[in-house]
């Protein structure tokens, strides 16, 4: 696999973007040892901003980094997913609650037409990463506005960790299919700025979601 990432770009930010793709996306086996060489080969970089992009993903918490002993997969476990679920309920009902005070007429525009081209997604079934993108670029969108960029970026790794056992875990059509019409329901009551509905909204978004991660998990 040749990286290939936009100009401008590191080496070790390329084998970043990559290898945190790959983690979220279930590439690896939740606690797979790493081996540098295969990494190296497979994405053709060299040791020097592999390990980098390693120690960044161990700091972000992709990875764990083992004494001397490399990197491996950190497993899916029932009560870091319960805990990454119940942060985001917290911390994306507070962005919500800020962006849709904040929120203008950009912001409005914006938000609809990141939802069509979740819709537009939707009806294309066949690729799964575009829905992927469509669906990441949808919710930062909605929390946009908020106006604190730490907030949003906590929510961004949450997502990050979230998605990791969602992706890992069976298709559940029946949820999927509710949770994409919360979507257009969710831009709806931020329009109207309806701002408990749609906190309360978004809390069940993310517990139905929840419903179907926790299935990736071994231990319960």
């Amino acid at each position: 696999m040749a990286l290939q990432e936009p100009a401008g770009m590191t080496a070790a930010s390329q084998i970043y973007a990559a290898l945190k793709r790959d983690l979220i996306n279930g590439r690896f086996t939740a606690g797979e040892k790493l081996a540098i060489n295969a990494l190296k080969q497979h994405y053709r970089v060299g040791l020097s901003p592999l390990r980098e992009a390693l120690n960044r993903l161990s700091a972000y918490g992709l990875l764990e980094q083992e004494n001397q002993r490399g990197f491996r997969v950190p497993a899916l476990a029932r009560a870091e997913l319960d805990d990454i679920a119940q942060l985001r309920q917290r911390f994306e009902g507070q962005a919500l609650e800020q962006a849709l005070a904040r929120g203008g007429e950009r912001w409005e525009a914006e938000l609809l037409a990141a939802y069509h081209r979740l819709k537009r997604a939707d009806e294309t079934p066949g690729d799964l990463e575009h829905w992927e993108q469509m669906h990441l670029q949808f919710h930062r969108h909605l929390l946009e506005p908020c106006g604190s960029r730490w907030l949003l970026r906590f929510i961004e790794q949450l997502h990050d960790q979230f998605d990791r056992y969602r992706r890992m875990a069976p298709a559940n059509p029946a949820i999927r299919s509710t949770l994409n019409t919360q979507h257009a329901e969710l831009v709806e009551l931020a329009l109207a700025r309806r701002i408990e509905a749609a906190r309360d909204l978004l809390h069940e978004h993310i517990r139905l979601s929840y419903e179907v991660a926790k299935e990736a998990c071994r231990d319960g």
